[in-house]
């Protein structure tokens, strides 16, 4: 109290000093002249945290000279002035003319102890300025587990509570929940430090924090407290646009504050343990244990495949049976041979896909009728016969370069052929050399492994910085997380949303092993000419289908990459793939029923490209107008917005005009 008056009186000031006490309201007036010093004294205990609360109103006559309170504590020391000033955007200034603050309670050294602490209150104003002093007790300043509790708080008017680790619990989940959308709050998570940052300037300068409107949760682990107890401060922002609300329009007066009134909000705390380590192993293998059970049901089906096979042919139920003959081999002269595996007659390397014979013997008589119809079309008559159906198409030796088949002209004439059939199928019109179109669809696996590489590694580096800035700075608004479902596990903040994705991941394994033992599987049927793989179905080819089992990797690779840090700069790290998946899909579905007609992979790609630069135009931008453009493409490619004559028109056979020259129900 002498070092007190001494300093008041060097000052040139009256100093008042008395003795205080909690729960009772104090008023009085302060000039440049006069200084007022409550003194508070209160007994703490080492194990019960009591927080205390000072509570300062203003005149509004205190607009121009505000007052200054000053809270002296033994380890720290609080200061602020009334009215209190805040800053918003555009260097707005809000105005608040009652003022609550938490004071930060210092660690009791003994069992039980009696601490001071001051208030002063003081102001440079010539005028008397009026004020009203109010300091109470906290009850509730430590919260329990499930225990809720009901506050309310303000810009001006901040809230924190403490909370400690029981023994048992290594995490908790923070649950903030109110009634009211706005006015928009931070939640803010504190090591147990003086002094406590709950101003909306400089609630991020420490801690964990994240805007909220209706609901927040953060989860705290007790890993990153070396107390094991730590602050939730809840700040009332000045301004709603942080939570995607509108900033309101104030007349704009330079250097004038804005008085925005009462600007409140009730909220509810609630602390609730986290998932424990056990739960984060069992989650784990059990979702490794279901992917991983797919495996298991592949490896039986192929393996009682496999015995089934055996089987047969030891009961002999495998014997060869005479290939019988087809529309198309009877059009082209073909008696029905069988291939020398059983009766020592030529290979079926000699032979084409679908249902004919190009090796067989041919009868001039059979085929002379076609041809001479449609040489005044195709100008056919000078061909040679043998040229026309002698020609082997599977493993040729010809260049493997697009345009030697391009410009056969026996392909066409094959085609001519084989349309008088009554009944055509998607088969009998595979008739371009098989080795030039598995090299083309290769080209699909190699291009999206290119793509994968390039475009992975800089999405690994960029969410890993993300994740850094996130783990540094606290600020949890950069992620957009469900944070109620979000368990982090050590620097990942969600761990769960991303071994989530590791089922795109083993199946995607799993669907490149399927494909490659089919490939294997095929090709030794090949050698062995193998009667189903040469003559049944269109010439089958694997490139698309590694592309395709790749991109779902991938798929699972760039989602986990995006659900490390999940915002709209980097959503389409978790789209783009997902695209690429659908353009593989439709374009092996349209090789299905052509298989002669073969999408350039760069085309295709540089398409898929465009869909892509489209979605993330979609997120970055908004508005109406996209939306009516989008609509507007859609109709236009839509194949509803076609008339059914051109539908009729591109579903019909090139060259066909006889009515029994139609598509059999049995190729759809």
């Amino acid at each position: 109290r002498a070092a007190a008056a001494a300093a008041g009186a060097a000052a040139g000031k009256s100093v008042e000093q008395e003795e205080a006490a909690f729960e009772r309201p104090y008023g009085g007036a302060v000039d440049s002249e006069r200084l007022h010093i409550y003194a508070f004294n209160h007994t703490v205990r080492r194990n019960r945290t009591e927080g205390v609360r000072v509570a300062v109103n203003v005149s509004a006559a205190a607009r121009e000279a505000p007052v200054l309170v000053v809270v002296r504590q033994e380890e720290a020391v609080l200061s602020f002035q009334v009215p209190l000033i805040l800053r918003g955007l555009f260097q707005r200034k809000y105005r608040y003319e009652a003022v609550g603050r938490t004071l930060c309670q210092p660690p009791a050294q003994n069992e039980s102890e009696v601490q001071f602490f001051y208030v002063d209150v003081s102001t440079l104003s010539p005028a008397n300025v009026s004020y009203q002093l109010l300091v109470t007790r906290v009850e509730s300043f430590v919260l329990g587990t499930h225990q809720p509790l009901d506050f309310t708080a303000t810009a001006a008017q901040p809230q924190y509570f403490k909370y400690e680790f029981p023994e048992e619990l290594d995490s908790v989940i923070v649950k903030v929940t109110s009634a009211t959308v706005f006015p928009c709050s931070v939640i803010s998570i504190q090591d147990i430090l003086c002094p406590v940052y709950d101003l909306d300037n400089n609630v991020a300068f420490i801690g964990m924090y994240q805007t909220m409107t209706k609901k927040a949760a953060i989860t705290v682990q007790k890993k990153d407290f070396p107390s094991h107890s730590f602050y939730v401060v809840v700040v009332v922002k000045t301004e709603d646009q942080a939570c995607g609300g509108a900033l309101h329009y104030y007349p704009f007066s330079e250097d004038e504050p804005v008085d925005q009134g009462s600007r409140q909000k009730a909220l509810n705390v609630v602390v609730s343990p986290a998932i424990t380590s056990q739960a984060y192993v069992s989650g784990t293998l059990f979702c490794l244990g279901i992917f991983l059970s797919f495996y298991v049901v592949t490896l039986l089906i192929a393996c009682w495949g496999a015995w089934r096979q055996r089987r047969k042919r030891a009961m002999g139920l495998l014997a060869p049976v005479e290939t019988p003959r087809t529309d198309t081999a009877r059009l082209l002269g073909d008696s029905g041979v069988t291939p020398d595996p059983f009766l020592g007659r030529p290979p079926y390397s000699t032979y084409g896909y679908g249902s004919f014979d190009n090796a067989s013997t041919v009868s001039t008589e059979n085929v002379s009728d076609s041809l001479l119809s449609t040489e005044a079309s195709y100008g056919y008559a000078d061909r040679s016969l043998e040229n026309l159906v002698g020609r082997p198409r599977l493993d040729s030796l010809s260049s493997v370069e697009e345009d030697d088949y391009d410009t056969l002209t026996d392909i066409d004439s094959d085609k001519n052929v084989i349309r008088t059939k009554q009944y055509l199928y998607v088969a009998d019109l595979a008739r371009k050399d098989k080795r030039v179109l598995r090299k083309k669809y290769q080209i699909y696996f190699w291009n999206i492994a290119t793509i994968a590489v390039f475009y992975a590694l800089p999405v690994i580096q960029l969410v890993i910085t993300y994740q850094t800035v996130v783990n540094v700075t606290g600020n949890q608004d950069i992620c957009y997380y469900n944070f109620l479902c979000a368990h982090p596990l050590g620097n990942l903040s969600a761990f769960n949303n991303i071994i989530s994705n590791l089922g795109y991941i083993l199946l995607g394994l799993l669907f490149l092993i399927i494909i490659l033992q089919r490939e294997i599987s095929y090709n030794g049927a090949l050698m062995r000419n193998d009667t189903q793989a040469l003559e049944c179905g269109i010439p089958k080819h694997f490139g698309l289908f590694y592309a395709m089992g790749t991109a779902l990797m991938m798929e699972g690779i760039l989602s986990a990459c995006y659900h490390v840090c999940p915002n709209y700069t980097n959503f389409q790290f978790d789209t783009s793939f997902m695209y690429m998946i659908a353009g593989l899909c439709m374009l092996k579905l349209y090789q299905k029923r052509h298989p002669d007609i073969n999408a350039s992979a760069y085309s295709a790609y540089a398409c898929l490209a465009v869909v892509i630069f489209f979605s993330v135009v979609g997120v970055v931008s908004a508005g109406k107008g996209r939306e009516a453009g989008g609509c507007l493409v859609h109709g236009a490619t839509s194949p509803c917005s076609r008339s059914p004559r051109s539908l009729a028109r591109a579903t019909r056979p090139s060259g066909s005009s006889s009515p029994s020259s139609t598509l059999s129900p049995l190729c759809c």
